[in-house]
């Protein structure tokens, strides 16, 4: 019915989501995934003044990337150490990613048995320089295909 409307207010949406000024990009970011939406109309009190897309806030991350120092030659050099490591044993995860900032390491990957992940975040904690290490490796059945996420990624999910 609203594909074939020929005035404004039979194809529009009647109530649509909206925000202010004042509200966080984490916000709109939820809200959008939430609904399932690309663009939000900016309200301040009853009064349009823009609209957020999609595209700015993709626009706004690559600002804050900008912002944020890459990683320097000592985060190379035991990222290098820690997929070497990892890399040489049998239990190694699927498709590892590992990144390094500040000798914080995150690790990115598939495993097929708790065993793995624990021996994954342990490899990556003996490496010297190494501050900290955050587990992203997701756990997948191999025979039905169920995957869970890291106890990390599932406490951060719960508590959003």
């Amino acid at each position: 019915m609203h594909e074939h409307g020929r005035k404004v207010g039979e194809v529009m949406t009647p109530e649509p989501s909206t925000v202010t000024e004042g509200t966080s990009l984490a916000e709109i970011v939820k809200l959008m995934e939430k609904r399932n939406i690309k663009r939000l109309p900016v309200l301040r009190g009853d009064e349009l003044v823009g609209i957020v897309t999609r595209s700015n806030l993709l626009q706004a991350v690559a600002g804050l990337a900008r912002e944020i120092s890459g990683p320097t030659p000592d985060d190379d050099h035991i990222r290098d150490r820690i997929i070497a490591a990892i890399n040489q044993a049998d239990w190694r995860p699927f498709g590892l990613g590992v990144t390094v900032r500040s000798g914080v390491v995150n690790l990115h990957g598939v495993i097929v048995d708790e065993a793995s992940r624990k021996a994954s975040v342990v490899a990556a904690e003996n490496i010297e320089g190494v501050k900290e290490v955050h587990d992203h490796l997701c756990w997948v059945d191999t025979l039905s295909g169920m995957y869970v996420n890291s106890p990390e990624d599932e406490k951060r999910s719960k508590a959003s």
